[in-house]
């Protein structure tokens, strides 16, 4: 009998070892120095949106505590951090006037990641519009490929080369199912006519920020989508169709007109006469050549025909599964399942894990400032192996992100979900490694030979 402990758990050389997390669920002081307020500092102040109407007003103070945070992933052995940049830090109007200040910030947080041997790997847009542009209709309007392209290129004359990896959108189908058409996330909207417009207006700024980066960058950009794969009930053929729409509607969505040029036949289906006629123009400029894809995996959908809208689709809990706090099944397999349908998809494009992890209880620290997360532990070493067997199958899989460094602001959820390898404590705003946080630390020590060791409980 083949024993895990005699596999050989080494990742390729050069793959990446990091953890990744978000400006708005992290930084805190959201107004400070000159910036502009965001569409989630709106909607978290606007009473009943979020869970005990909870805000990033402080969140984990990172804008006041980055040198310490940046230690943090030195002391861990990270060798790099994905990070997202506040666009009204910048762009207090979200066009014209630059803040020197938020780029200063954004600046020397690049140059102390450097410092201590961190590579970041930057994300321009992690769902935190200014305001003063969805006032002018966000991502409803067409502008907003021209709006981003001219952020874009701020950050590029500044950083680029300090930073050569860079990433356009964090999961536009979340922007868009969440904040146009459910309204659980910023702006709110519950509009299905909307929600197909934003996602093609998004798709078209991805393009623009590309084409921006390409006459003023010179390394490497990228997209990060989340992916679900979706496996069927059973073999009915109502189950079956469901599962197709399901897919289509949020693996393909965004994937197929990035790096295929077109959109799934399924979308025309879900969305009927919502569904907007599209030019060949705004193919060929959301269709620009990437460096690489992120691909974000959390967990699974095994997906039945109902009659719910749109995707007469819906999920059923595994009663033999293991489930999350955020009520996410535990399934590594997905993620092996992931990485080699895109390979087979849409070809050898580098693939970089950009978000990973999962919400568990924690209990609080214990004496001797320690935060035992056994479950945690067991699910990032069992979705490290999962992608070690995606690479032994060929596929190009060039670096992982952990999410998240920190315990923070899990959206309209508030702080009632931790997803940190590293404890923050709300009240003082104390940083504390958890157990998992030195498990990874000895898996990026080993370049993932320890996966094959016992678990440390």
């Amino acid at each position: 009998m083949h024993l895990t402990q005699d596999k050989d758990y080494r990742f390729p050389e050069g793959f990446l070892w990091g953890a990744a997390t978000a400006a708005h669920q992290i930084e805190g002081s959201p107004l400070a120095d000159g910036a502009g307020p965001s569409i989630w500092t709106r909607f978290a102040h606007t009473p009943g949106m979020t869970l005990n109407g909870d805000t990033g007003d402080v969140a984990c103070d990172h804008y006041h505590r980055w040198k310490e945070d940046v230690r943090l992933m030195r002391e861990l052995g990270l060798q790099a951090y994905r990070f997202s940049v506040s666009w009204s830090r910048i762009l207090p109007g979200g066009t014209g006037r630059v803040n020197r200040k938020g780029l200063d910030f954004y600046s020397r947080l690049v140059d102390e990641l450097l410092a201590n041997g961190i590579e970041p790997l930057l994300t321009l847009y992690h769902w935190d519009l200014p305001a003063a542009l969805d006032d002018r209709g966000g991502w409803l309007n067409r502008d907003c490929a021209d709006w981003f392209a001219e952020y874009g290129s701020v950050l590029f004359r500044e950083l680029d080369g300090r930073v050569k990896k860079w990433v356009t959108l964090n999961e536009p189908w979340v922007i868009t199912d969440g904040g146009y058409l459910h309204g659980a996330l910023a702006p709110g909207h519950r509009n299905r006519y909307e929600a197909p417009i934003a996602s093609h207006n998004l798709m078209r700024a991805h393009g623009a920020a590309v084409q921006a980066y390409r006459a003023e960058g010179r390394h490497d950009i990228g997209l990060v989508v989340n992916i679900e794969p979706k496996y069927p009930a059973s073999d009915s053929s109502g189950d079956l169709a469901a599962t197709r729409r399901a897919h289509a509607y949020m693996n393909e969505q965004y994937l197929h007109p990035a790096l295929l040029g077109r959109y799934p036949d399924e979308l025309a289906e879900i969305f009927g006469d919502a569904w907007p006629q599209v030019s060949d123009a705004d193919m060929r400029q959301i269709r620009q050549p990437i460096d690489f894809i992120g691909i974000n995996y959390y967990t699974r959908a095994v997906t039945r025909a109902d009659d719910s809208w749109p995707l007469r689709a819906g999920s059923v809990r595994q009663p033999l599964g293991t489930y999350t706090e955020t009520g996410w099944e535990v399934f590594p397999q997905g993620l092996t399942d992931t990485l080699v349908w895109f390979r087979d998809t849409y070809g050898d494009l580098p693939i970089y894990v950009t978000e990973n992890g999962a919400a568990f209880f924690d209990p609080p620290v214990a004496e001797g400032g320690r935060v035992r997360d056994p479950l945690r532990i067991d699910y990032l070493r069992k979705h490290l192996r999962a992608i070690h067997d995606a690479i032994a199958a060929g596929v190009d899989v060039r670096g992982y992100m952990a999410w998240s460094l920190l315990d923070n602001l899990e959206w309209s959820l508030g702080y009632s979900k931790r997803f940190g390898i590293i404890h923050v404590d709300y009240g003082t705003l104390e940083r504390t490694p958890k157990d998992s946080a030195r498990w990874f630390s000895g898996i990026i020590g080993s370049h993932g030979r320890a996966l094959a060791d016992p678990l440390p409980y």
